[in-house]
Parts: C-alpha cells; structure tokens; sequence
C-alpha cells in the first residue's frame, strides 16, 4: 500500500505559522531599513536602503558595543551556570536517594509561585551590602540557578536515564560525579539544549533588573535600547534598528542549538 504524503492541509497551516512567526522580526527590519517620517507617511513592504545610516545613529546614540558585551558576558554566563548546576541539581533529585528529597523538591518548585517583583527590594539591599551595585556580578550572582532548570532537568532525567545504567557504572567504579558526566550527561543533551535557549534568551531580555542595580554607563543591551525611546519624540526607525541589531545573537544561538532542539522534541513525542 502506498504510503500517503502529508499535503497542503499539513504545510499549509506550518508555513503560514512560520511567516508569522518571521514577520515581527521582519517587519522590525522593514522600519530600521527607512526613514522615519518617510516610513510613515509612504508605508511599504519591500525594505529601504537606510538601515546601515540608522545603524550608525544608534552606535552614536548608545554605548551599543559595551551594552553588547555586558549582556554577552551575563547571558552567556548564566546560561552556563543554569545547565550545569541545573542539570547536577535534576539529576541528584531524580537518581540519588536521600532524606528530605521530596520536601526539598516541593519547595523548589514552590518558589517558582513566588513573584519576582517581591525579592527586588531585598536582593537590592543585599547586593548593595556587598559593594556590587552597579557591576555585571549583581545581575549574574541571583541567577546563577533556576527553580525551573532544577525542575525541568529533573523531569527529563527520571525517564531518560535508567536506574539500571546508573546502578553498573557505580558498580564498575565510577564515582557519582563521573557517572553523572559519562552516563547522565550524554543522555540529557537534548534538554540541557532546550535550557540553555530559553535561559539566555531570558537573561538576555531581562530589564527590570539590570534597569535597577546598574548605571547608565555599564548597562546590558535592554538597558541601553530604552534610552533610545526615553525622549519627547521617538524615532521608531532608531528603536528599530537597535532592536535588531539586538536581537542577533538571540538568532545565532537558536541556530546553534536548534538541532540539539529538535532532537529533544522528537525524543519526547516519540516518549509520549
């Protein structure tokens, strides 16, 4: 019997979810690459050859390359942080056996119903106490961990990892630190991958944060794009450049691990 192929009632629905996914992102190019009040007045869908003169507007407006290392350095450092210490953390609670674990599961994921608004005021005390307001390591310190990363790695390991594997390496003579790196780890790539994204993008987008415990001279790129909109008037083509100029490594990223991505969605549809 032929094997019937997916038609128009399948693609037709993906592709039109994909254009509109796209277009935001396209339309944020459309407006950076025109004239503002030219844009405004003759609206067009077909993109302007001014995008590299408002560019240039918004590195004379904004210290774009220091906002731009700041939030490499912060996004790019909690990510890291998240997966690993996330990833031991999910693995302790789904693997090992000791007392308090299902309490102490509970009221990690019991923070996650805790809003963030409510810890502002003291982490801000806190980071003052120290002596690190206004430095990268009062956004990176509070979010080096993740009540959601624990959660999510745990889930994912209880089923992608067997007992019966963990059990033979501690048998042949691993410790558990080198059971969780030659057994846990290869088995958790998927959703480790799947962290990272939605964590860097997190960190990269986060505002309220960084709008409070920095200064205006060492800023992370949300920080810095507001400054861009903080006058009587505003340039929505200036915004707009900066905002894709911004949104870049975001994409390089998703590119990066998109793969690692796909497999984690696969592996799980096919678990289900």
């Amino acid at each position: 019997m032929r094997e019937k192929r997916p038609g128009l009632m399948v693609y037709g629905p993906l592709i039109a979810f994909i254009l509109g996914s796209a277009f935001p992102f396209y339309w944020s190019f459309l407006v950076a690459s025109h004239d503002d009040a030219e844009f405004t007045a003759n609206p067009s869908l077909l993109p302007g050859g001014n995008f590299f003169v408002n560019a240039g507007r918004v590195l004379d407006s904004i210290p774009f390359w220091k906002a731009l290392g700041n939030s490499i350095i912060v996004s790019g450092t909690v990510t890291v942080s998240v997966v690993v210490l996330s990833s031991l953390a999910g693995f302790a609670f789904a693997k090992l056996r000791f007392r308090g674990r299902g309490p102490l599961l509970v009221f990690v994921v019991a923070t996650l119903a805790v809003p963030t608004q409510l810890g502002i005021v003291p982490l801000y005390m806190a980071m003052a106490e120290f002596g690190w307001s206004g430095t990268l390591g009062a956004v990176i310190v509070p979010n080096l961990v993740t009540a959601f990363g624990v959660f999510w790695m745990r889930q994912y390991i209880a089923d992608a990892v067997p007992d019966e594997l963990v059990e033979a390496a501690r048998m042949d003579g691993c410790s558990m630190i080198r059971t969780f790196w030659h057994v846990g780890l290869p088995a958790v790539r998927p959703a480790a991958a799947m962290l990272g994204v939605f964590t860097f993008m997190t960190s990269w987008n986060d505002f309220l944060w960084p709008l409070i415990v920095l200064n205006a001279e060492n800023p992370t790129m949300q920080v810095a794009l507001e400054k861009l909109q903080s006058g009587y008037y505003v340039d929505n083509s200036l915004v707009l450049a900066g905002t894709t100029m911004a949104t870049v490594p975001v994409l390089i990223v998703f590119l990066v691990l998109g793969r690692q991505i796909v497999a984690g969605i696969m592996q799980g549809a096919v678990k289900g």
